[in-house]
């Protein structure tokens, strides 16, 4: 029996936190006034950490153009100690994080907890900053929020109401023209905006603050320290190195460059061709000739990512059920597309589309294993170790050939249900990542007598990924990421880029703790000379959503990393 400490999570759990997604989307009116310049709503208090999360109105300029009311607020999760200061200023430290590519703020939620629980065993109260980027404001969570997993189906994908409300739709390009505009200057502003509004005192921010991200979120960052905010460089309490007391850079540097971030970007995305120069870009940014947001065809576009995040309700309601969202989905093109790459062993099943996901028997949790694991799913910005497969053969996975991971990929074997053989299938589970390596594990190995994967390198609870995916007020994924975000940062010589980098010095001034997943992006080519901590059989979503205790008996590194940098003295 697995004793993880996220189970056990009862539908007034969920209801409790699809009432916070309802509070943040305006679904419910949230405690302070409509006309308020800020809003701070609760979601929950669970072992001693206290989550709200805040809305703060930061109005874009009119050059932006029209966009949705909610688009003029920045929002963020706040986990502190609930035996600490309400007051984040008289918080011992702060520590804001800056989100991934296609990455929100509710990714965070592992590590964050992780962080200021360790914090208060120690007897220091910090908080730990979760921020959403702008674009955010785009995402429709009611069907989420409902937690119920055929009612956000029908939400999302059948036009049926929840809560009063029926689903505008998926925001298409047309709709999109303010986000022309929303690149790295922006980003970095808001960052500002949003610390000079939660905390006045520019003293407080350069005592107290820790900036930092994951993925991306490092480049934004160095963006953030070497920028200037009030327009005159010989001022610089105003610098962005001046609201930091230290940076930190989780599975990615803090730097103004994307060379560290290999893989981060699949190659199939609409991203366009920098080639052509900042001003041909930005024209066609402008125009709507260029996609404002970035997607691919594959499980990376708005519709296709809302299916992460249904599965993980799925997980969340009935772990251990039978799943029958591969049959309960409605068939298009960009499912259909999406099952074929996810679920084929070879070339022949993708092109066939024989056997498809829906002739195999999965509980709820198998089906976010499926999706999220690194020994499946194959984009490696995507991957997480958070078990394996159990309940019946297994088989080696070899499409698509490039899979990012150092460990053999495996996928459900070919005893399915549709055989007349078989006709009901071995119903394939799910074994978390403290059971494997249990007694009762049947230990699979691919063809070549390879392991599948071991207890060493697997390191995030499933229930806990669930959580972070389906009961945040805060997506996990970001379904309309800036396209100009990625192309102002590749672009990054170009003068109209070049301007931002005020401060190069800002980088380097002030402390740096670099942490790094073990099998991450930067597996292979370590910075040595940034001494960073490295995790041990870490994926790259690892660093943000593994475990408080790790199956070696000892604390999460990642945590405990950033728990003792916080400790530093300036």
């Amino acid at each position: 029996m697995n004793t993880s400490r996220s189970r056990g999570r009862t539908p007034e759990t969920l209801r409790v936190a699809a009432l916070a997604v309802l509070l943040t989307t305006g679904a419910f009116t949230p405690s302070a006034s409509a006309d308020s310049a800020r809003t701070e709503t609760p979601v929950g208090t669970s072992g001693g950490v206290t989550e709200t999360v805040v809305r703060v109105k930061a109005p874009l300029s009119t050059s932006f153009g029209a966009r949705p009311a909610a688009c003029d607020w920045l929002s963020y999760l706040r986990y502190r100690s609930s035996s600490g200061p309400a007051s984040s200023a008289d918080a011992d430290r702060v520590l804001v994080a800056q989100p991934g590519i296609l990455e929100g703020a509710g990714a965070f939620d592992s590590v964050a907890r992780n962080t200021v629980t360790r914090a208060a065993e120690q007897g220091r109260h910090i908080e730990f900053w979760a921020l959403d980027r702008r674009s955010n404001c785009l995402e429709d969570p009611t069907g989420i929020a409902s937690g119920d997993q055929h009612t956000a189906v029908d939400y999302y994908y059948r036009g049926k109401q929840v809560q009063g409300r029926t689903f505008a739709g998926f925001v298409g390009n047309d709709k999109l023209g303010w986000m022309a505009k929303l690149g790295i200057e922006q980003t970095v502003r808001d960052e500002y905006d949003l610390l000079a509004a939660e905390l006045p005192d520019q003293g407080v921010r350069k005592d107290k603050v820790l900036c930092g991200g994951h993925s991306l979120g490092g480049v934004i960052t160095g963006y953030f320290a070497a920028a200037d905010f009030d327009g005159d460089p010989a001022t610089t309490a105003d610098a962005g190195h001046n609201q930091c007391a230290g940076y930190f850079a989780l599975d990615t540097t803090v730097s103004t460059s994307l060379a560290d971030l290999s893989g981060s970007i699949p190659d199939d995305t609409n991203l366009p061709d920098v080639g052509l120069g900042y001003g041909v870009v930005q024209a066609g940014l402008d125009s709507g000739l260029l996609p404002r947001s970035l997607s691919a065809p594959v499980l990376l576009n708005p519709e296709t990512m809302t299916l992460l995040a249904i599965a993980g309700v799925g997980a969340l309601q009935d772990p251990g059920g039978e799943a029958d969202l591969p049959s309960y989905l409605p068939a298009n093109t960009n499912i259909e597309a999406t099952n074929r790459f996810l679920f084929s062993k070879d070339t022949a099943t993708f092109l066939t589309g024989s056997p498809a996901v829906k002739d195999f028997r999965l509980t709820n949790e198998a089906i976010l294993g499926s999706l999220m694991d690194d020994q499946s799913v194959p984009l490696a910005f995507l991957q997480s170790s958070v078990g394996f497969f159990d309940g019946g053969p297994i088989t080696d996975k070899n499409f698509p050939a490039a899979n990012g991971s150092s460990s053999q990929p495996g996928l459900f074997g070919t005893e399915y249900k549709a055989i007349p053989a078989q006709p009901h299938g071995p119903l394939y589970t799910w074994r978390n990542h403290d059971r494997v390596g249990d007694p009762d594990d049947p230990g699979y190995r691919s063809s070549d007598g390879t392991p599948f994967t071991a207890a060493g390198k697997e390191v995030t609870d499933i229930q806990e990924l669930a959580r972070s995916m389906a009961a945040q007020p805060l997506d996990f994924t970001e379904q309309y990421f800036p396209t100009k975000l990625v192309t102002d940062i590749e672009l990054a010589t170009s003068p109209q880029v070049k301007r931002l980098v005020v401060h190069p010095d800002g980088l380097t001034a002030n402390p740096t703790l670099t942490v790094l997943a073990g099998d991450g992006l930067l597996a292979g080519r370590v910075p040595a000379d940034l001494h960073p901590v490295v995790a041990d059989g870490y994926q790259h979503l690892d660093v943000l959503t593994a475990a408080p205790v790790q199956n070696n008996s000892r604390p999460e590194p990642v945590s405990t990393a950033l728990t003792e940098f916080a400790r530093t003295p300036r």
